[in-house]
């Protein structure tokens, strides 16, 4: 028995995480970001590093893996109306970084410098500021 979209969007709406609520898709990506990108620190240095350069060291599945999770921000994008430019930059970023990453060796170095979740967060705040004010949290 499929789902409609009413339904399915009455679901979504008695899950305030799965919202689609600036606010909330703002929190999702924001720490997907951090997951990805700065959630540990190399020992006895302050260079952060994330689950996308500890799994890319998996060859294979560890860059389809971390392909698919900076997808599902692309797919985040899309569902806040970004334009197809933005969202083009965005898929960019991700199909550089997985490609590059596949690459033994060199492109686990990749991984350090190449932060493509971090741009893409980065694209995705700036239209949220611009769009949806009520969305913005003060850095700290």
């Amino acid at each position: 028995m499929p789902i409609s979209q009413e339904q399915l969007d009455q679901m979504a709406k008695q899950i305030p995480a799965m919202s689609r609520d600036p606010k909330a898709v703002r929190q999702r990506v924001e720490a997907l970001e951090m997951l990805l990108e700065r959630s540990f620190h190399i020992p006895g240095t302050r260079i952060p590093v994330g689950l996308d350069s500890i799994v890319g060291l998996v060859p294979v599945l560890g860059d389809v893996v971390t392909a698919a999770m900076g997808a599902y921000m692309v797919w985040e994008a899309r569902n806040l109306g970004m334009s197809k430019w933005q969202l083009t930059r965005m898929a960019a970023n991700v199909g550089i970084d997985t490609a590059l990453g596949a690459v033994p060796l060199v492109g686990d170095l990749f991984d350090f410098v190449w932060r493509s979740n971090s741009k893409n967060l980065r694209i995705i705040k700036k239209h949220l500021d611009k769009k949806h004010p009520g969305s913005m949290t003060i850095d700290a």
